[in-house]
């Protein structure tokens, strides 16, 4: 009995790497196998960290934001930078919330009993585009899947981030796109173009109608349940009837600024690993799945990102 068991283990140990051989990558598997120098790590000065009033049960609620890295959207997020240092947000609030579209904090409106104070010095509406034009210009995605997009004539990935991309005028206009969890500035009709001190989540559908006519000057990378499980505003545009409703922001930071920082990393969006987590992502054929997708919207690429030491 004791030489059978232990020849059945000895079979199933040699079938076992063959096994796995057969077994198709997976998005994980691909991050998993990515090599240490294919992650790239996000600079503290480009990590912002709220801190909102903790939960009804005492749990903390920490929200961290990667901010766009240059050239883009970079007026917004130097007047975003020169808000967190001052401690603008600091006893602000988040105020509005609808459902399948945004959660939005800052200053709020006068009109509705808050109280937003004047901003740090230096800190205006930009006038500059939404987009940044380039006489040459190409994607950094290395795989060729089939990245539909009905929002951009073309779409890929700079420094971690979704673009979208056109060509016209002899020049290739880039552009952030509106995914799940990217945080863009509030702002009144145009031409005003918000300041950044009302900020805004998508925690719904991606918003890609909102591209390149607001400002989209980062992403949540930690936190975004804080954010998206928020209940819902009940007056007029989502935003909450109370202010007793408003959740707290106790702060909001530069990670630069903190004495014990959270450390992040990303998947190089320009690597030979994230070109294969693409095109496996737009081409599932492991075992859960019987017909494979044959391409995926730029929004349905989540960017890895993980803790780093």
């Amino acid at each position: 009995m004791t030489k059978t068991c232990l020849l059945a283990a000895m079979l199933l140990a040699l079938a076992t790497p063959a096994m796995a051989q057969d077994e198709p990558p997976t998005p994980d598997s691909v991050v998993a196998a990515a090599a240490p120098e294919e992650w790239q790590r996000i600079a503290p000065e480009d990590l912002l960290v709220m801190e909102l009033a903790p939960a009804a049960d005492g749990t903390g609620r920490k929200v961290v934001i990667q901010l766009l890295p240059p050239p883009f959207s970079q007026p917004w997020v130097e007047d975003i930078k020169t808000m967190a240092r001052a401690h603008w947000w600091d006893g602000k609030s988040v105020y509005r919330v609808v459902d399948n579209w945004v959660a939005q904090w800052g200053g709020g409106d006068p009109e509705l009993g808050m109280d937003p104070g004047p901003l740090p010095d230096g800190v205006v509406s930009p006038t500059d585009s939404y987009m940044i034009g380039f006489n040459n210009m190409g994607s950094t995605v290395k795989a060729s899947p089939t990245l539909t997009d009905h929002y951009a004539p073309e779409t890929h990935f700079e420094q971690g981030f979704a673009v979208g991309e056109t060509i016209a005028e002899q020049m290739t206009w880039q552009w952030p796109v509106h995914c799940y969890g990217s945080v863009g500035v509030a702002r009144e009709l145009a031409p005003d173009t918000g300041t950044g001190s009302e900020l805004y989540a998508v925690i719904g559908h991606a918003a890609r109608q909102l591209d390149r006519n607001i400002a989209v000057v980062g992403r949540v990378i930690e936190g975004i349940e804080h954010l998206s499980t928020l209940p819902r505003g009940t007056a007029e545009a989502g935003v909450y009837a109370e202010r007793s409703e408003d959740t707290p922001i106790v702060s909001v930071r530069l990670a630069s600024e903190m004495r014990q920082p959270p450390a992040y990393e990303y998947l190089d969006t320009s690597s030979d690993s994230f070109a294969r987590y693409v095109e496996v992502r737009a081409n599932r054929s492991d075992s859960f799945y019987a017909v494979p997708a044959g391409g995926v919207d730029i929004c349905n690429v989540q960017v890895p990102i993980r803790r780093a030491e």
